[in-house]
């Protein structure tokens, strides 16, 4: 007998038709007709009770469902196995980075996943945080490194990586240097230099700032945290960072949590394909790497 058999055998079982049958499986009811009657000479026994309107099983057709079932399980099992191996050895995975990332893990995660499995050609595309959700949605990215002010954007899984608070970052003598408490008020009445719309730390920015009617002058833009901290080094404008992000330039600039915006900016690692056993063993070493930094 033939896999093919058996998979004509369980649609007729569970179509109760030959023609809803043979349509399903996208061949002739004749063909199907024709593999049926093959397996039931090779088995020995009618399989099928053709004297009524509708296919029903006969007491042999009903002990060999269950089995026929099975089998065909058992053959999809075979292919999937071989299947993952295969997308091991010779797959290919797209990676999203959020533009100005500093947070190095990921790399370190790659370069392990790499010496795991270089059969696996790797891609590693920098993007806003916005392009490379609809990316990961859309299936061109596996799995991408975004800042959100949401948890795990809808339709996608999604692994918290930091959760950080805003900050102010202004040079010594900025009068907001001087104040032990900033709120969301002081910071619009100076221009700022932030990062650009469709990155998470902006997202949060905006809303919080909508919130409360406010309406701050966004007088320069940045994706590199290094970008936004010389600007306002210089005393262009007062920056708006995470708190990890400000942390790195505390030489030069003084730093303070806006006390009235509560929602934190995330890192976060996003990904749609969870049955991929790439996206699998990429988020393992992902996991692995980012383990003393991933938020609680």
């Amino acid at each position: 007998m033939e896999l093919r058999q058996l998979e004509y055998f369980v649609a007729v079982a569970e179509e109760q038709n030959f023609t809803r049958a043979a349509e399903r499986v996208h061949i002739s009811q004749s063909g199907v007709s024709a593999q049926i009657r093959q397996l039931e000479r090779e088995l020995g026994a009618e399989l099928f009770d053709r004297s009524a309107r509708s296919a029903t099983l006969t007491v042999a057709g009903r002990a060999a469902l269950e089995h026929a079932r099975a089998v065909l399980a058992a053959a999809g099992a075979v292919g999937q196995a071989v299947g993952e191996v295969t997308d091991l050895i010779r797959g290919r995975l797209t990676v999203g980075m959020v533009t100005g990332c500093t947070i190095t893990p990921l790399f370190d995660a790659l370069a392990a996943f790499h010496r795991a499995h270089p059969g696996v050609e790797l891609s590693l595309l920098e993007d806003n945080s916005d392009r490379l959700v609809e990316g990961v949605r859309a299936g061109t990215v596996d799995l991408a490194l975004i800042g959100t002010a949401t948890a795990t954007p809808e339709g996608l899984d999604a692994l918290t990586i930091i959760s950080e608070r805003l900050v102010v970052a202004v040079p010594a003598g900025h009068p907001l240097a001087e104040r032990r408490r900033v709120v969301l008020r002081d910071l619009a009445a100076h221009p700022v230099v932030c990062m650009p719309p469709g990155t998470g730390l902006r997202t949060v920015l905006d809303r919080a700032c909508a919130a409360q009617g406010l309406r701050p002058v966004i007088a320069l833009q940045a994706s590199a945290a290094d970008a936004i901290a010389d600007l306002a080094a210089r005393g262009l404008a007062v920056a708006v960072l995470s708190e990890s992000m400000a942390a790195r330039y505390r030489d030069r600039l003084t730093a303070r949590t806006i006390d009235d915006v509560e929602t934190p900016a995330l890192l976060a690692l996003i990904w749609k394909n969870a049955h991929s056993p790439a996206v699998r063993e990429l988020l393992a070493h992902s996991r692995q790497a980012f383990a003393g930094t991933e938020a609680g």
